[in-house]
């Protein structure tokens, strides 16, 4: 897929990370061995295609034995980033979409977990809450209208056992009931161009952001090839998936297999 156009702090943040790298005398090919990602990833990094995490920050830090340095730069070029409007991260433009779609291959998304759930994936209390305090967009004045489709495995998927699936599913299926929020599940199966989960954040002035899940820190991308790609994917994933009704007696027959 095409990616936007790096952003001046992208850059800046991608070539303090190249400089360590060689300073260190080591290939991209080896630092990506040491923090368990791929050479491109590395690459993309370095170019400022993609825009990482801080925790993988700290994880290049401690690779390239440099202190804190790429952690400092992280916090300085990347955390309040001054991205074009609608288009900084992912979660910025969420909040202020009207129309959400998403696509959960692996775990419920983001938006529909519980805190148990939720606890469960993330390394921390910090980014639960950060994650419940983005919930709050689905309950507010005019909320955003969601629309889910979840691979059918992630209903059988345990995460936390059998009371923290069980609250999970009764949640989805309390959610369902809301009128902006349509869930539907789709069948296990092979669905072609379509390689892992995404989002996509539709704004009012009909601007779209895409958020591709990818290991470690995922991609996101306001370019209209991507975005006519995933939002293709989405129409022919919503078409195959189960009907509303449908996908709410198997989230009910979840229910009663996590009870028992």
């Amino acid at each position: 897929m095409a990616k936007r156009k790096p952003s001046p702090a992208l850059k800046a943040f991608g070539a303090e990370v190249r400089r360590l790298r060689e300073e260190a005398n080591i290939t991209r090919t080896e630092l990506a061995q040491r923090v368990a990602v791929t050479p491109s990833y590395i690459s993309q990094v370095e170019s400022g295609n993609t825009r990482c995490r801080m925790d993988f920050a700290q994880r290049l830090d401690q690779a390239l034995n440099t202190g804190e340095q790429l952690t400092t730069a992280w916090t300085k070029h990347l955390r309040n980033a001054n991205y074009p409007k609608f288009f900084a991260d992912y979660p910025e433009a969420e909040a202020t979409a009207e129309l959400l779609r998403a696509y959960e291959a692996t775990f419920v998304t983001g938006l529909l977990q519980t805190p148990e759930y939720a606890r469960v994936l993330l390394p921390s209390e910090a980014a639960v809450d950060r994650r419940l305090l983005r919930q709050q967009i689905l309950s507010r004045e005019a909320p955003p209208k969601l629309i889910v489709v979840l691979d059918e495995s992630v209903l059988a998927r345990e995460v936390g056992g059998p009371e923290v699936m069980r609250a999970q599913c009764e949640y989805l299926l309390t959610m369902s009931q809301q009128k902006n929020i349509t869930i539907q599940l789709a069948p296990i199966a092979y669905y072609p161009g379509i390689s892992g989960s995404f989002n996509i954040a539709t704004q009012p002035t009909r601007e779209e952001l895409v958020y591709l899940e990818t290991s470690p820190g995922g991609l996101t991308s306001d370019d209209p090839r991507d975005i006519l790609h995933v939002v293709s994917a989405f129409a022919e994933l919503q078409a195959r998936a189960m009907s509303v009704s449908d996908s709410r007696d198997s989230i009910r027959r979840a229910i009663d297999r996590w009870t028992m």
